[in-house]
């Protein structure tokens, strides 16, 4: 008669250990649809603030980024002291941005004055911002136009399907050193009249009450109103003044 065998105990394969387990990719964080009033209130709050945070640390590196080339660049006659240069169309509207070819005129900068420039009245010279003609505009946040065109860009597809109704991004350039101002004009002589039969209120009326707007549209002086004299009363005596606009002619300046 045959054995009967028994029927062996098989142990079951020993799991892997590895030392580093793979962890899966941290995703955005979501505000819970479901669950107490408060805790997604807290959540949406938390959202805010970190989406507000990180927003306000890439401004301030744009700005110290800015204020470095500021800072390195002094003195540039290429950039003017910008650290990069803006061009411009024929209509004057800015059309791009590049950096500036010349070397700079300082190899550091100390800490201190980089965080001050970044934080003062002129912490945001040097960057770019953009505006839409639907009212919605951005301040000079982004170093260059390729990041504020971007971000125009954005606004386009979330507010206007993606079709642009002629928003432009604008730079903020380094304030240049104020120019010397026109010459005053020369002041005109004035006749003093005596046997005019008029009360002063009477005199100073005589002075023609155009608006300049409309002096203007009509090609005559805006401050005579193409009269080419002022009436006046000073000092008891009724006087009568070549306008010191037109020059006695009546006419509108060329430069209006």
């Amino acid at each position: 008669m045959a054995a009967t065998r028994t029927a062996t105990r098989r142990k079951a394969p020993a799991r892997r250990t590895t030392a580093t387990r793979s962890r899966r990719p941290v995703s955005r964080v979501k505000i819970p649809r479901r669950g107490p009033l408060h805790a997604r209130l807290g959540a949406w709050m938390a959202l805010r603030v970190v989406t507000r945070f990180a927003d306000h640390q890439d401004v301030l590196r744009s700005r110290k980024d800015a204020a470095i080339l500021r800072a390195t660049h002094e003195g540039c006659p290429k950039c003017h002291g910008n650290g990069q240069i803006f061009t411009k169309g024929k209509d004057g509207s800015f059309t791009g941005s590049k950096p500036c070819p010349a070397p700079a005129t300082k190899e550091t900068v100390s800490r201190w004055e980089i965080n001050k420039a970044a934080r003062l009245n002129d912490k945001r010279t040097g960057l770019v911002g953009w505006a839409c003609p639907c009212g919605k505009k951005e301040k000079p946040r982004y170093r260059d136009a390729r990041e504020a065109t971007k971000a125009l860009r954005t606004h386009e597809r979330n507010k206007h399907g993606g079709k642009t109704v002629g928003g432009a991004w604008y730079a903020q350039t380094a304030t240049a050193t104020p120019a010397a101002g026109p010459k005053e004009k020369e002041a005109m002589p004035s006749k003093v009249v005596t046997d005019s039969g008029l009360t002063d209120e009477q005199w100073i009326k005589k002075n023609k009450g155009m608006a300049p707007a409309k002096a203007i549209a009509a090609g005559k002086c805006w401050k005579c109103s193409g009269n080419g004299k002022l009436h006046g009363a000073f000092g008891g005596e009724q006087i009568l003044v070549v306008c010191p606009e037109c020059r006695g002619n009546g006419r509108a300046p060329k430069a209006a």
